[in-house]
């Protein structure tokens, strides 16, 4: 059975096509873990052949040293400074429990369901790496509790990043031993109740599957995968924004020209250009219909009809973005590193039949690339706003109305009672800056717990939840701005829309009709940026298409 055979001949309870995924340790992508994570029921996850056979070995391994006598860390001794502690053989299995029911204090909202999806996939692959000395058994017991629906009530609060996610994970190995609460269904219930309706039996967790469980980044890494996922139509939207913002303006399509781009080639931006010259259009990119005739002779001065070029936000919003793309490109690879890689300790060697051990448990890269990911997101997100108050100022949208109010005469009775996109700018202000205050580096705040053996920390849980935050904010703030830009293009003419952005604006205005006054615009915001989150605007506007099964993180 390969690592990551993908088929789709077998129906769900729903009928519907499911995917078989075969967990190895060594092929799960950034995209399967967060297309899994977010619709459980066309997926079905379960180890694959070669990883049952390498976790076999490894529990060999590890029954050998411990029947030796051996100590072994967090086996036959106790965690972290407790290390210089030995105990029996004997005791190994209330050790492993202790360890998971002692760490259950966790702090905050509990984490949305696809988080802990996200993190049970991930915890389960790294285990099947065949280095961490815990049963099949155990992790096929966990991959039961995604079938099932039952995954463990986990606060976001509490971890440093190392030694993993000792903490958020603990509420994962409580539940497999039978403790806790859970979410069976949608509903919370405990463990054990939980268990016994879906015809599942808890395990007693045997010497190390306690901490090979709980001592690892797969909690950070449930929150990275999504937030990488959902950054990376932010990435696509941004463009089309920036499209549509060309052309509601009626500014000059050549800044996106290809030559441009090919004189700094750093790849986002080149792929951001790329994609608003196709969103223009191709007559519309390589043809600026305002160039000025010479000056006439024997004039000195004149004035210009329109400005030789746009501002900043419109002409190097590829620059901006395009920091954002390659953000993608190293934090989808750092990340999927992370996911198939053995990050718990001590590890067991069976190559040399040696216990070693390391760090692997360390969230670096994870935490670095999560600050990387929410500082790229929120600049994209403070580009767009930006764009935002071109459109809506009267005194730079080349001729829409004050805040895209609705055309009045001045004799009408609406004349003067509408403030249009006026709160929505407000409103996207705000989004904005709560996203830019968010940008402080997480990992730049590593802190010395647990009786300074855990003196260099990585932070990266925090990090990874803040890269949520800001996503899930800029995602609003381009809502607004998209909402602003079909208003606009309402008053100017959807004649200036190109095939691609009309489809993109018939989008939006089948969840959010023509703004013809003033009303509430909290759900059409709701609306659009679920349009956003989907893909459904990517595919309306013809986008590429997302990898989910294979060929490429994201």
């Amino acid at each position: 059975m390969p690592g990551a055979r993908h088929t789709q001949d077998h129906p769900s309870p729903s009928g519907a096509p499911r995917t078989d995924l075969f967990l190895d340790g060594h092929c799960l992508s950034v995209a399967q873990v967060a297309a899994a994570a977010r619709s459980p029921q066309r997926w079905q996850v379960a180890l694959a052949d070669d990883a049952v056979s390498r976790m076999k070995r490894s529990v060999d391994l590890k029954n050998a040293v411990v029947s030796a006598g051996r100590r072994v860390y967090g086996v036959t001794s106790g965690f972290g400074d407790s290390s210089t502690r030995q105990i029996s053989a004997s005791k190994a299995e209330a050790l492993q429990l202790n360890l998971v029911r002692g760490h259950n204090c966790g702090i905050g909202p509990a984490a949305a369901p696809e988080v802990v999806r996200a993190t049970m996939i991930a915890r389960a692959n790294c285990l099947a790496r065949g280095n961490s000395g815990i049963r099949p058994e155990v992790v096929g017991l966990l991959l039961d509790c995604l079938e099932q629906d039952i995954l463990p009530v986990i606060p976001e609060r509490g971890s440093v990043g190392a030694s993993g996610d000792l903490v958020p994970l603990s509420y994962l190995g409580a539940m497999l031993a039978g403790h806790g609460t859970v979410l069976h269904r949608g509903e919370q219930r405990s463990a054990d109740e939980a268990f016994g309706e879906a015809g599942l039996e808890p395990v007693v967790l045997a010497a190390k599957e306690g901490l090979a469980l709980v001592n690892g980044t797969s909690f950070m890494a449930g929150f990275a995968v999504l937030a990488l996922h959902d950054a990376t139509e932010i990435a696509f939207a941004a463009d089309l924004c920036t499209a549509m913002a060309s052309q509601v303006l009626l500014g000059n399509p050549r800044h996106f020209d290809a030559f441009v781009f090919s004189a700094k080639p750093h790849p986002g931006s080149v792929a951001s250009a790329d994609t608003v010259r196709r969103l223009l259009g191709q007559d519309r990119a390589t043809a600026h219909a305002g160039t000025e005739d010479a000056m006439p002779d024997g004039l000195g001065f004149r004035e210009l009809a329109e400005p030789v070029q746009d501002r900043y936000s419109i002409r190097c919003a590829p620059h901006v973005n395009g920091v954002l793309r390659d953000t993608l490109a190293f934090a989808a690879d750092w990340t999927q590193v992370e996911i198939n890689s053995s990050n718990d300790n001590p590890l067991f060697d069976t190559q040399t039949g040696t216990v070693v051990n390391g760090g692997n448990f360390y969230g670096g890269h994870i935490g670095q690339a999560m600050d990387a990911l929410k500082t790229a997101v929120a600049s994209v997100g403070d580009l767009l706003e930006r764009q935002l108050q071109l459109v809506v100022d009267e005194k730079f949208n080349n001729g829409l109305t004050p805040n895209l109010i609705p055309r009045f005469a001045h004799d009408s009775w609406e004349a003067g009672l509408h403030h249009g996109f006026k709160p929505m700018q407000l409103a996207a202000s705000s989004l904005v800056a709560e996203a830019l205050k968010s940008t402080m580096p997480a990992t730049s705040f590593s802190r010395s717990t647990e009786a300074h053996n855990q003196d260099k920390v990585s932070m990266g849980t925090i990090a990874a939840r803040d890269a949520r935050t800001v996503v899930e904010l800029v995602r609003q703030v381009t809502a607004i701005h998209l909402l602003a830009l079909c208003q606009a293009a309402d008053l100017r003419g959807t004649e200036q829309l190109s095939g691609p952005t009309r489809d993109a604006y018939t989008a939006a205005r089948s969840v959010s009709p023509v703004i013809d006054g003033d009303r509430g615009l909290e759900f059409d915001i709701q609306a659009v940026a679920e349009l956003i989150a989907t893909g459904q605007l990517r595919e309306a506007a013809g986008g590429p298409r997302l990898a989910t099964h294979t060929g490429g993180n994201l």
